[in-house]
């Protein structure tokens, strides 16, 4: 894929010019606003920090959270400004708003080398609208604040899936680079989706079969081992005809997971035993049991430590390896060892098989860094969850395609 890159737009200028710089600083944030994974905003650093030092006037746009298109406190990026500010070690400006008087004024005061953030840009229902007029009529806002002169970086892989105004429809009205971010991701997806070295072994994890059913069915035919943990496996393990009591399970989709099972099975690697608990909670009783031994009205919320060693097991052989989805619940201490084993095990294969390993952002990237794993131990960290299960299932993802255009 040929991208117009951020080395491009540098090549040709961009002192005294505003750049537009389309960031994911969708970060989770505690109950007292603070935020508790700055993962995002650390990955967007390098593109921020090369602008700023080939002179010019940044001005960045982001979202957090779901506001559902109004301004609302609680989802305000000033949080973000805060941190940013720290990490360039120059102040950071929140405009008060996000293509209004303040976001104007504070953009024509920019000189060479500053930065400014927007407000969250789904505080304008416009931002998610489906209709394409509207959405056109907040990215022509959006554009005007770049000035005559400006260009867009798009650098927030997170949102490169979504047809949404900061993302795609603004790309289309300055002239458009992939960031550092964007063009890192899309190499190395690309490497894994067309040209993995075998064996390749996915793992998938997470709540739900629906939500990775695309990737599973995209990946059988590629990959030489599927590993299902999570939330999903108790549905596959219900097709097998195990009772999986309270565990998270989406009865809809257990004829799926039958199909799947009879198409792929040689493929599929599922668990062997399982970590039962007497209620979703940290302090539960809990105890490791066989796949049919979840005691009456338990649940099981993560592997056992059987399943982690055969999981292991496998990935000790691949050569790439591509992961997207913690084994059980992770935020809960008692429930995080399948999710920290796997991921170990992946490390291991990194250092010693010499495997390619892309973990495949949200929720997996979420863990390595709340268990304290080595970052440096994976080959690739993606920070889009949606957007890299989607490039590898195929799809054209709308806020890439259009850097094409």
């Amino acid at each position: 894929m040929s991208l117009k890159t951020l080395q491009d737009l540098l090549d040709e200028g961009v002192d005294g010019r505003h750049v537009l710089v389309r960031s994911d600083f969708n970060v989770p944030l505690n109950d007292a606003g603070e935020i508790t994974d700055p993962g995002r905003i650390t990955a967007s650093l390098p593109t921020i920090q090369a602008l700023v030092d080939g002179g010019a006037k940044v001005i960045l746009s982001a979202h957090l959270g779901r506001p559902k298109g109004e301004a609302n406190p609680k989802y305000s990026l000033a949080p973000v400004a805060e941190a940013l500010s720290d990490a360039l070690g120059q102040w950071v400006a929140l405009a008060g708003d996000v293509t209004g008087e303040d976001a104007h004024e504070r953009a024509n005061g920019l000189t060479e080398g500053d930065v400014m953030l927007v407000e969250n840009v789904r505080f304008d229902p416009r931002e998610t609208a489906k209709d394409e007029a509207e959405r056109g009529a907040f990215a022509d806002e959006l554009a005007a604040l770049a000035a005559d002169d400006g260009a867009f970086v798009s650098d927030g892989f997170g949102v490169v899936h979504r047809e949404q105004a900061s993302v795609y429809d603004v790309a289309k009205r300055l002239p458009a680079y992939a960031g550092k971010l964007v063009e890192k991701e899309v190499t190395v997806l690309e490497k894994t989706a067309t040209d993995p070295e075998h064996p390749y072994v996915v793992v998938l994890g997470g709540s739900k079969v629906s939500d990775k059913l695309g990737v599973i069915e995209a990946l059988a035919g590629k990959a030489d081992k599927l590993i299902i943990g999570g939330g999903m496996c108790y549905t596959f393990l219900a097709a097998q005809g195990y009772n999986t009591q309270k565990s998270l399970l989406q009865e809809e989709m257990i004829d799926t997971c039958k199909d799947l099972l009879d198409r792929f099975g040689d493929k599929l690697v599922l668990p062997v035993d399982l970590l039962a608990a007497a209620e979703f909670s940290a302090d539960a009783e809990n105890r490791v049991v066989a796949l049919a031994g979840i005691p009456e009205g338990w649940l099981s919320p993560d592997i056992g430590p059987e399943s982690v060693r055969e999981f292991a097991e496998v990935l000790s052989t691949a050569k790439t390896i591509f992961w997207n989805g913690p084994m059980g619940v992770f935020e809960m201490a008692p429930f995080a060892k399948g999710t920290e084993g796997v991921a170990q095990a992946i490390i291991d294969a990194t250092a010693d098989n010499g495997a390619f390993s892309v973990v495949g952002g949200g929720d997996s990237a979420a863990s390595v860094r709340a268990l304290g794993l080595d970052e440096d131990g994976f080959s690739h960290i993606s920070t889009g969850g949606g957007a890299s299960l989607e490039f590898l299932e195929g799809k054209e993802l709308p806020g890439v395609a259009v850097l094409n255009q």
